[in-house]
């Protein structure tokens, strides 16, 4: 008879009390893909509920926040921290945020930068918002984004599972090119967890696409209509 760790039972729960119902969440060493016009949101919502306590569907951690599509908002973070009743400076001021403005710094960041920063921090949620964007620039050379973006997926892969940590990436698709599809499944095919979450109106559609544990489904969620898209950038830094 086996014995789960403490670790093993932390789990990341999405913080919507119908979703939670079905859906448990992300454990440590999950490599979690969300796609879909709602993935920015999803990222401040758990970028505060890993905050919260074990007991509470959180993993009582910092977040490391790697910043590829100019879309971490300490807005929606501060919204969402004083919807927790959490205080909004100390939230903020752990998440740590580093912002990459070429595919080279974003690869460099993940490669090079973040185990270390992981490690001081203890931090157990890492994310990178909108992984492919900055590799389907039209100065960025084919091949060699190619394989600099199967290095970045599979250091991501690593990192998971060998610090334990929920890696979490957004992904949107701008279109159909060979070079788009060649990257979605690179990343698809080195996470193990995919989610769809599409707002339209005052409804979000969650959809689990892809789980080692779970059959997919897809649940339909209100939200608050104050709910939006700003960008702007804050929080805590690194790199």
């Amino acid at each position: 008879m086996s014995i789960l760790s403490t670790n093993k039972l932390r789990r990341l729960s999405l913080g919507f009390p119908t979703l939670d119902d079905v859906f448990t969440g992300f454990e440590l060493g999950d490599f979690v893909v969300i796609r879909g016009n709602a993935a920015s949101f999803m990222l401040s919502v758990l970028s505060v509920r890993a905050q919260l306590p074990v007991e509470s569907g959180g993993l009582a951690s910092s977040t490391v926040f790697v910043d590829g599509g100019n879309s971490f908002s300490p807005y929606e973070v501060a919204e969402t921290a004083r919807n927790y009743g959490l205080d909004c400076k100390t939230v903020l001021d752990k998440v740590y945020v580093s912002r990459a403005f070429t595919a080279y710094q974003l690869s460099s960041l993940v490669l090079d930068k973040v185990c270390p920063v992981l490690q001081k921090t203890r931090t157990k949620l890492l994310i990178v918002s909108d992984i492919t964007a900055l590799f389907l620039d039209r100065d960025m050379p084919k091949l060699e984004g190619r394989e600099l973006f199967m290095n970045l997926c599979s250091k991501l892969s690593e990192i998971a599972v060998e610090k334990q940590t929920v890696v979490v990436v957004s992904c949107f698709q701008r279109n159909l090119s060979g070079q788009s599809l060649f990257f979605e499944a690179a990343l698809f095919g080195k996470s193990n967890i995919l989610i769809k979450l599409k707002k339209k109106g005052q409804v979000m559609s969650v959809s689990l696409e892809g789980h080692p544990c779970v059959k997919p489904f897809r649940i339909d969620l209100a939200v608050d209509p104050q709910y939006s898209y700003a960008r702007a950038y804050g929080g805590a830094s690194f790199g």
